[in-house]
């Protein structure tokens, strides 16, 4: 029996196998083309897929013809779904040490009102990790192979902070998205520590992250919630995936004007009444269904809430 095993990674994060076997043990001849689905490693969840499956009649008495065969046939049938972005991998009797995960690049600006320079950013991804170093300004950039989305963490000295990536980009860490992350864990019934914790097994924690419409409504409520309580008006409301320079006007000033206001504390964390103020807003504006995540327009997405 030959067997041809060929994953595809596409785009939408889900991974097909289209898997060809030639029967040539006596009596039987014949081609079948299968595709089925293919969990990603380290997944809690089976993907979702549309199966298809087609019957292609060849003679198999020639096993030096059936190998090429089978590769030609997988090579073609997957040609058009690589060009539209996926990732292909091709192997005799599986694919089993092939990488899956697609290639991503992430950027942001990690600072407190201040640059957090020379500080550690690692990425926890839904399947793969990485790490880098920020430079003097804070600003970081990572190119690697993971599936989104991915929480951000940032450490400096007596400082940690964390955000999410639902795309590749620019995605910042800064006490405000620290106080976001706080917001959608409530939401979500839990607490931030617990969220991040449980993240890489848990499937509903994974699909909100990834879910644009979520996470940017859980911006929108960071920015309610600190106006409305500290008496401010944001300059840069989309915080989260808006470039900046620290020392300049935009997210930065608005930092500074937080740290002034009590938000932010010495240490450049969220002052605990802020984070008590979040965990009670994510509360009261809990997550009961959250759509298929996407990249572009999102799904539907929760109410933004305002303050308690």
């Amino acid at each position: 029996m030959e067997l041809l095993q060929c994953l595809i990674y596409t785009p939408k994060e889900s991974v097909l196998a289209w898997v060809i076997s030639a029967a040539n043990s006596p009596g039987t001849s014949g081609l079948k083309l299968q595709v089925a689905p293919v969990p990603l490693r380290g997944a809690g969840r089976p993907i979702p897929f549309y199966q298809r499956q087609a019957t292609l009649t060849m003679s198999t008495d020639n096993a030096c013809f059936v190998r090429p065969a089978l590769a030609a046939l997988c090579v073609t049938s997957l040609v058009a779904l690589a060009a539209c972005g996926g990732n292909v991998c091709v192997g005799l009797d599986g694919c089993g040490g092939a990488s899956v995960a697609p290639n991503i690049t992430l950027s942001g600006t990690a600072a407190t009102g201040t640059a957090l320079a020379s500080a550690a950013v690692s990425f926890s991804c839904a399947q793969g990790s990485g790490s880098t170093l920020s430079d003097g300004g804070g600003h970081y950039s990572i190119t690697f192979n993971a599936t989104l989305p991915c929480i951000v963490t940032v450490t400096s000295g007596g400082t940690t902070l964390h955000s999410v990536a639902f795309a590749g980009g620019t995605f910042n860490t800064t006490p405000e998205t620290e106080l976001m992350l706080v917001y959608l864990a409530s939401q979500l019934g839990t607490s931030e520590t617990s969220l991040i914790a449980g993240f890489p097994s848990n499937s509903q924690f994974q699909q909100v992250l990834a879910n644009q419409a979520d996470v940017l409504a859980a911006q929108s409520a960071t920015v309610t919630n600190l106006q409305q309580r500290y008496a401010l008006t944001l300059t840069a409301p989309a915080f989260l995936t808006t470039p900046f320079v620290v020392g300049q006007a935009g997210v930065d000033s608005d930092l500074g004007a937080l740290a002034a206001a009590g938000a932010i504390d010495a240490n450049g964390m969220p002052d605990p009444a802020a984070v008590s103020l979040f965990s009670s807003a994510g509360l009261a504006h809990p997550l009961t269904a959250t759509s298929t995540p996407s990249s572009s327009t999102g799904g539907a997405g929760s109410s933004t809430g305002g303050m308690m």
